[in-house]
């Protein structure tokens, strides 16, 4: 009986090394079909999930009460299973260079724990080649076993979108590779368990590594072809969304968006490429370009706001912006490399007091992170000017007259103070206040009725 027959037979185990946004949905789905160890450092997140509690929004915390994982910091119930996927982070650090810290330490853990026999697939993003000439050594180092004679290793890419309820692990090809073909077929089996949408083999796991790598990368040009279109449009006095919209009637037109680019993958994964590439003596033109557009882009919002907000005649050191959203991306608590911080420090830097609304975001990580509180919504009053940075969904059922009460109300210069007050007791807010400015990245309002309702509108 080999391996597979085994796992499917629940004799043997399967382990996920990391459970966060990634490695968390893939341990709860094969655990509908087998017996899982989901293995995460953090004990504090552990006990979270032993409590039923879904930090990462990804499943739900009644999947969570519901599900089978054997939820531990023990490294040592490692050697209790024989198929290991390895899903923990890859960030880039600040010169923005790789960051294999995660990788190693979580190769070196489970090298202490493997076990003969065992198969070991990494899913986190790489540049081709981490994953045989940095892991594979490390794992042999710690276990003191060769691998291709006592252990087997594969590469199978995570495509999970945080956030997203219809592109899911059971809906996207899994793209799966192995070391040689008793690795592939093994790995791509093992996948098939839980992926309905099937798998895609690869011919060698360098392979498997540069398409993932490259995948992010082609979303990360294509996105900041948009954002120079918008930046473009916005000095022409036209609104690149109006232009996308005609643009996009074209059969083969790719609708792509202006916007922030932030979270552990797009913002990430092209720099891993462009490294291996400058190792290779190559120095990239395009993805780096696309990088630094993306990378510039918090500051360009920022700029935009200030420049409206003088034309609307507002005291720009002292002011007050209200900012709704800080997460890297709609409907998704992870707040990892969020863009929408760039804006608020560029804001700060001009004086301005900024107070950020998330009902959706990770308070702990926001805090420990970047030392950031949000409010609620009710408590957002006397705004010099308000930005919708990621649309959430429940950012959507937010009216316009709801947010013109955010602003300050003040008194015309030609008014005395009990003109002022008198009129205040009886009249509607609006005939108080300086224009309204308003920003909303995404475009979750209506231009026209913005513009209509008094607002000084601007978006991306």
């Amino acid at each position: 009986m080999n391996l597979y027959e085994k796992i499917v037979n629940k004799e043997e185990k399967i382990s996920l090394i990391g459970l966060g946004y990634v490695g968390m949905p893939i341990a709860v789905s094969f655990a509908k079909r087998v017996n899982v160890i989901g293995f995460d450092v953090s004990k504090e997140k552990m006990e979270l999930y032993k409590s039923g509690i879904d930090p990462t929004k990804e499943v739900g915390n009644e999947v969570i009460k519901n599900t089978t994982v054997e939820f531990t910091s023990d490294e040592k119930k490692l050697r209790e299973a024989r198929f290991h996927i390895v899903a923990v982070p890859t960030p880039v650090k600040e010169d923005r260079t790789p960051d294999l810290t995660p990788i190693k330490s979580a190769s070196r853990t489970l090298g202490k724990n493997l076990t003969k026999g065992s198969f070991v697939v990494y899913e986190s993003t790489v540049y081709p080649g981490v994953t045989e000439e940095v892991c594979v050594p490390i794992l042999e180092k710690e276990s003191g076993l060769k691998c291709g004679v006592d252990f087997k290793v594969g590469y199978s890419p995570e495509r999970i979108n945080p956030g997203d309820k219809e592109h899911r692990l059971e809906t996207i090809i899994k793209v799966v590779s192995g070391m040689d073909q008793e690795t592939l077929d093994t790995v791509g089996k093992i996948y098939e368990l839980v992926v309905d949408a099937g798998v895609y083999k690869a011919e060698s796991i360098r392979v498997a590594e540069a398409a993932k790598v490259i995948e992010n990368s082609q979303r990360d040009i294509n996105i900041a072809f948009m954002n120079e279109l918008s930046i473009i449009f916005n000095k022409m006095g036209i609104d690149t969304k109006a232009v996308l919209e005609a643009a996009g009637t074209k059969w083969n037109f790719l609708k792509f968006s202006p916007g922030l680019v932030g979270g552990h993958c797009i913002g990430v994964d092209p720099y891993y490429l462009t490294y291996k590439a400058e190792q290779m003596g190559y120095y990239s033109q395009i993805i780096l370009s696309g990088r630094k557009i993306n990378d510039d882009m918090g500051k360009y919002v920022a700029e935009s706001i200030v420049k409206k907000m003088i034309k609307a005649n507002k005291q720009i050191n002292g002011s007050k912006v209200a900012i709704f959203g800080v997460t890297f991306k709609e409907n998704c608590p992870d707040v990892r490399n969020t863009k929408v911080v760039d804006v608020i420090r560029e804001l700060e830097e001009y004086g301005i007091e900024v107070k950020v609304v998330d009902p959706i975001a990770d308070k702990d990580d926001l805090w420990h992170e970047y030392r950031i509180n949000p409010c609620n919504a009710e408590n957002i009053q006397g705004m010099d000017a308000v930005i919708f940075a990621v649309p959430h969904d429940e950012f959507k059922s937010i009216q316009l007259e709801d947010v013109k009460k955010m602003y300050r109300v003040t008194m015309p210069k030609y008014m005395g103070s009990e003109v002022f007050s008198e009129i205040a007791a009886t009249s509607d807010q609006s005939t108080l206040e300086e224009t309204n400015v308003l920003m909303d990245i995404k475009g979750i309002f209506n231009r026209k009725e913005a513009e209509d309702a008094g607002f000084l509108y601007w978006r991306l």
